[in-house]
């Protein structure tokens, strides 16, 4: 009778022990289907880009200025009345850049110079390896970049950009 009870007592328990882990496995939560980001409104894309060509003019010059969202996706373009029809494109592209490597395209054209080991991505076509790109960023979260082309020069472009950065730092998240 005894060793009946030791074995009933055993399999009650063992059988608790499967119980107690089929829950613990139904208690774990599975990822999530869907996941919420942050976007730049188009009037603050453009608020950017106005204050970036806005810089530029005072300096003398005509530039294209442009904003993607954090896909890289145009959001707003401007070109002055005398820039450039190359500084179209290459703003854009300073744009994307900016927002598909998460890094100034300063930052990218010193990482990608020959003998480095991302400089196979120079090759690509969207890609732009001069400084005039910055990514837009607010709250932990990428939220897009700002391209500038027409300075003379990528750090007169890329200063340009940061005062494009600095008209709308006060309305994103930090």
């Amino acid at each position: 009778m005894a060793k009946l009870a030791l074995a009933l007592a055993l399999v009650v328990g063992v059988g608790l022990l499967a119980l107690a882990a089929q829950a613990a496995e139904v208690t774990v939560a599975a990822p999530a289907a869907t996941f919420t980001v942050k976007q730049l409104t188009p009037e603050t894309a453009l608020a950017a880009a106005q204050a970036a060509l806005a810089h530029c003019r005072q300096g003398g010059y005509q530039v294209a200025v442009a904003v993607v969202d954090r896909s890289g996706v145009l959001q707003v373009l401007l070109r002055d009345r005398l820039a450039g029809p190359h500084t179209v494109e290459v703003a854009s592209r300073k744009a994307w850049t900016a927002a598909s490597t998460k890094a100034s395209t300063a930052a990218f054209a010193a990482e990608t110079q020959a003998g480095k080991p991302l400089s196979g991505l120079r090759g690509h076509a969207s890609f732009m390896a001069v400084a005039g790109g910055l990514v837009i960023a607010g709250g932990g979260s990428l939220l897009g970049a700002i391209g500038v082309s027409g300075a003379p020069g990528g750090e007169a472009d890329e200063a340009c950009a940061t005062a494009g950065l600095k008209a709308i730092a006060d309305e994103l998240e930090f």
